[in-house]
């Protein structure tokens, strides 16, 4: 113990003490109504929940900083620190008895990122993920992206969700976190050889490296389950994802070791049964996120287009089905089946949509509930849940196979224990509890006894002026008056003298006092154990409630589905082993809904073993992106399960999609736009396979003209000819010489947006068609974009002398296109050798200006 911590005051210690214990926490300390905050701890909360920062007195000309928020309002508070990364321990005063006259207190509680699990700390529509990592050294010579074996698990104690991976790359391992952006990561506090590295926004907790350990892990996973073998969990195959879950429960048996009764089991997996998808390419098609900083919400993302659900199930099952695409042919068929029934039926799915409608959070109430924290106003919610999925499994709108189950045993339970508004009494219903009951009412009859105490002393002493009282120094008293003092009755007791009067009580008054002072406290205790049996008796209900939740789930997305299909004129996909995507009259499904006034041009795709390589030329903004993007949207949407937006859509499964589309710059890692643009190329061409679909969009624009021509001529060569790289590909160009690869390579299509272009008057009519384009109309996208006159029309004359240069070159001399100069730099010319006779240092202004005029009368300008 430091000296500075022999000086301090006794609560001090008692502060620093806890603190030890969780330094890598910020420490709520309750004192009184609030939650204090010292030292280090009270400077960040000052700065980050913007609270005033004081100080208090801990020794002799000793005072430290101090920040506090009060504990009615913590939650808030927590809950802006927890969404920003940081830890926070919160220490309880133990009772009210003190020891050495100070009052104990320990932590409760730790709220992390990946374990609140209160309602006002969470999204509804979004799982909060938990995860766990861990990495070692396979084969040290393979290249680094494939050296290293790692597991990875996670959970979302809210709803009980546990699974487990073994990955053997850092690239499948940062496109899982894509997937599931989980809110905390836990990782050992020593690395193995070689660590995995997630992204570095994500939270990190660090726990210690033996909690990873093979042996350690398989212990607490036993332990966990209560089983005394993981083979049946798929676990003793996988040991990475084996120590990566015995991680996740390690770290919450030390910060919430309540929601380990959420977790009675955990499911392992393989990325290969999914679709892959990276980061840049999930941002790329806005699957959950815009793009556009001016856009909020998800409005504007597939997302927002697809999600019509009514229930927080929904919502966060069709989240998980975007972001993971099956490759499961008969997976897929029965969720376009249920999708099927539902378009098809338009009363029964309007029925559902309109029984699914403000049905509370079934599944994360029924987790609270094993957890032992559901509050009576989350058992009423439940029993809510529960009526309405009485309501749809009677009316016959679940439908065969997904009948809910019957759930008529907790509906009772909390029906006959609740009350639906709590009021004086509490909440638990008269008749549930004879204990209960007998406390109420053993506390009406002695307040109506001490309510009518005082007519019957005045009657029995006969002092009319005689008065009951209450105060909370005193409690309750009989008070006379000095002048009448001598006729108190020999049974009662003085309490209290005053000028006037004298106070006075009895045994009788002493004991019901005591009952009806004792009785508020009773009550609560009881009612409090009768809470947490409440909770009990419906987790032993859990199987049935998380089936019928995850039963509601499923029916609340497929009706979303159906209710999106044909609203906005949807087809049901096909399927084909013949690596063939026939498309016909295709839509972008987030841009047709956002065009108020102009309609969608629809477009036909073609891909087939003859047509692999599209390479569509056209101007900016006339929709190449556009196109691209739908056609990566409409297999997306197809893979998981979803009806898509086109006439019809003839389509084969896709086993990754790769997107490189637009100019990013990362400036932080020291990357240039041209170096990003070539980094996600590289990853592209590393990793496709003839199964994938590559959107590739102006590659090589980022350098200079004959470099970027001859990258972008190179990619689509090695797409063409490389046999395990041959991925069906949309690649999008400025580069008109590129067509010219249609008539080398057997693969490769031309495609070009059509333009019309009358009189002068330039109209982008948005339709994809054969052939390639001769223009890019740059020039006219610029006089849209508001540059000034003069830009544009010396612009048009400067493209007119380039061409024209271009014209004469020699046409096998690639070199020289581009490279024609303007004849007022012609090796002679009367303007030229006017310049080479000027002095401009002796020229005055107006001389200045003649020979201006000359020079342009001179050139012919």
């Amino acid at each position: 113990m430091s000296n500075a911590e022999r000086e301090a005051t006794p609560i001090r210690r008692q502060y620093l003490e806890l603190k030890r214990k969780y330094a890598d926490c910020i420490l709520f300390f309750r004192l009184g109504d609030f939650y204090e905050t010292f030292d280090a701890d009270a400077e960040l909360v000052a700065r980050e929940l913007d609270v005033v920062l004081t100080s208090r007195p801990v020794a002799r000309d000793t005072r430290i900083p101090m920040a506090g928020v009060p504990h009615h309002a913590a939650e808030n508070y927590i809950a802006r620190l927890i969404e920003r990364g940081y830890r926070v321990a919160i220490a309880e005063q133990i009772g009210s008895e003190t020891i050495n006259g100070l009052v104990p207190r320990e932590v409760r509680r730790v709220m992390t990122p990946g374990t609140v699990v209160e309602a006002g700390m969470l999204d509804a529509a979004k799982p909060s993920y938990l995860a766990a990592i861990v990495g070692e050294m396979l084969d040290r010579e393979a290249p680094a992206s494939e050296r290293i074996a790692i597991g990875l698990a996670y959970c979302d104690i809210t709803t009980g969700e546990f699974c487990a991976t073994q990955i053997e790359s850092e690239l499948d391992l940062q496109r899982e976190l894509a997937r599931i952006q989980p809110r905390e990561i836990v990782m050992p506090e020593t690395g193995d050889a070689r660590k995995p590295s997630p992204d570095h926004q994500m939270p990190m907790a660090p726990l210690p490296a033996y909690r990873f350990e093979l042996g350690h892990a398989r212990q607490t996973l036993l332990d966990q389950f209560k089983v005394g073998t993981l083979q049946g969990f798929g676990l003793e195959e996988k040991p990475m994802a084996l120590r990566a879950a015995g991680g996740i429960i390690a770290y919450l048996r030390e910060t919430q070791p309540a929601a380990l009764k959420q977790l009675s089991e955990v499911r392992t997996y393989s990325t290969s049964h999914f679709m892959g998808l990276d980061a840049v390419t999930r941002r790329n098609l806005e699957l959950t996120e815009s793009m556009r900083p001016a856009v909020k919400g998800k409005a504007a993302t597939l997302l927002g287009i697809l999600d019509r659900t009514h229930t927080p199930m929904g919502a966060r099952l069709l989240r998980t089905w975007l972001s993971q695409p099956l490759l499961d042919r008969a997976a897929i068929e029965e969720r376009l089946g249920r999708v099927d029934t539902l378009f098809g039926d338009a009363l029964t799915r309007a029925q559902l949509r309109e029984a699914l409608k403000n049905m509370p959070d079934l599944e994360r109430l029924a987790s609270r509930a094993v957890s032992g924290l559901a509050t009576p106003k989350d058992l009423l919610n439940l029993k809510l849940a529960c009526e309405k999925c009485a309501e749809i499994e009677d009316g016959g709108l679940a439908g065969s196979p997904a009948s809910i189950p019957k759930l008529q045993s907790s509906i009772s339970l909390i029906d006959a224990a609740i009350k639906a508004e709590p009021d004086d009494d509490g909440f638990i219903k008269p008749g549930y509890s004879a204990e209960l009951d007998g406390v109420h009412l053993a506390a009406r009859d002695a307040k109506t006894w001490v309510a009518n105490l005082e007519r019957v002393e005045r009657e029995r002493t006969g002092i009319s002026t005689l008065k009951v009282g209450y105060n909370k120094v005193f409690g309750y008293y009989i008070e006379i008056s000095q002048a009448k003092s001598n006729l108190a009755p020999a049974d009662y007791i003085r309490k209290q003298t005053l000028t006037n009067a004298e106070r006075y009580i009895t045994p009788q008054l002493k004991e019901y006092e005591t009952l009806i002072l004792n009785s508020d406290e009773r009550c609560i205790e009881i009612e409090k154990r009768l809470l947490i049996e409440l909770n009990q008796m419906v987790a032993a209900q859990a199987k049935d409630l998380f089936e019928a939740a995850h039963t509601i789930a499923r029916l609340d997305v497929a009706a979303s589905l159906a209710e999106v299909a044909a609203r906005n004129n949807y087809c049901r996909p096909r399927f084909n082993d013949d690596h063939r995507i026939e498309v016909r009259d295709g839509r972008h499904p987030v841009i047709e809904q956002l065009l108020s006034e102009i309609p969608f041009t629809p477009n036909d795709t073609s891909i087939d073993r003859n047509a692999r390589v599209l390479v569509i030329t056209g101007p900016n903004m006339s929709g190449k992106s556009s196109y691209m993007r739908q056609v990566a949207l409409i297999v997306l949407m197809a893979q998981i399960g979803s009806y898509v937006p086109a006439q019809s859509a003839n389509l084969c499964l896709v086993d990754r999609i790769f997107t490189r589309i637009g100019a990013q710059d990362e400036l932080t890692a020291g990357q240039s736009t041209f170096m990003v643009e070539m980094v996600e190329t590289a990853n592209i061409l590393h990793h496709c396979t003839p199964r994938s679909l590559v959107i590739l969009d102006e590659i090589g624009r980022g350098t200079s003209t004959y470099d970027g021509l001859a990258i972008a001529w190179s990619v689509i060569e090695y797409l063409h000819n490389h046999p395990e790289r041959c991925a069906m590909t949309l690649f999008a160009t400025h580069y008109h010489e590129l067509i010219a690869l249609a008539g080398t390579l057997p693969h490769v299509r031309n495609l070009n947006v059509a333009v019309s272009d009358e009189g002068g008057q330039v109209v982008f009519l948005h339709k994809v068609i054969e052939g390639g384009a001769d223009r890019s109309y740059g020039i006219h996208v610029a006089q849209l974009a508001g540059l000034p006159p003069a830009i544009v029309h010396r612009a048009q004359d400067v493209l007119k002398e380039l061409e024209s240069g271009a014209d004469n070159q020699d046409p096998g001399d690639k070199r020289q296109v581009g490279g024609a100069q303007m004849a007022i730099f012609a090796e002679s010319s009367p303007a030229l050798d006017k310049l080479k006779t000027i002095d401009p240092n002796s020229l005055t202004p107006l001389e200045a200006l003649t020979v201006l005029y000359e020079l342009k009368k001179l050139s012919g300008v």
